[in-house]
């Protein structure tokens, strides 16, 4: 046990006592750099995983983009349909027989008159005279 205390003696005197303290500094300095490595390579990954990201939303929003100029332009081609509908539409039919013509109608045939006659004093064309007569007549029948 004597060489042993000699030893620690030996040692304790020929130590430095600056040597722990720099020796305590540079061990920080080295966690700090290896720290500071982590931290550069979790960053990195962390960038990576945001370029990824953005990369798949620009995708994304590409293919919605060609989906909406898609519908737009079928819906372009619906209107311009319609339009082309509107323009091919027919005039309006002409208005119907209306109540007070139809009664004079039946007046002047009770009195008399023929269906020429009734047609060209009322303007209206002698079909409709022809079949209203024989509308009056059908019911007239039935009573």
């Amino acid at each position: 046990m004597t060489a042993l205390a000699e030893w620690v003696r030996w040692v304790e005197s020929s130590v430095n006592p600056l040597v722990f303290p720099f020796a305590f500094l540079a061990g920080l300095v080295l966690a700090g750099v290896g720290l500071s490595f982590c931290a550069l390579a979790r960053a990195k990954s962390l960038a990576s995983a945001v370029e990824e990201r953005a990369k798949a939303m620009h995708e994304q929003c590409g293919a919605t983009h060609q989906t909406v100029r898609d519908r737009l332009s079928a819906l372009a081609e619906q209107v311009e349909e319609v339009r082309r509908q509107a323009r091919a539409v027919p005039a309006a039919p002409k208005p119907g027989f209306n109540l007070t013509k139809r009664s004079q109608a039946l007046r002047m045939h009770r009195r008399g008159e023929p269906p020429d006659q009734i047609a060209a004093a009322l303007d209206i064309p002698l079909q409709e005279v022809d079949l209203l007569l024989k509308v009056h007549r059908v019911v007239i029948r039935n009573l």
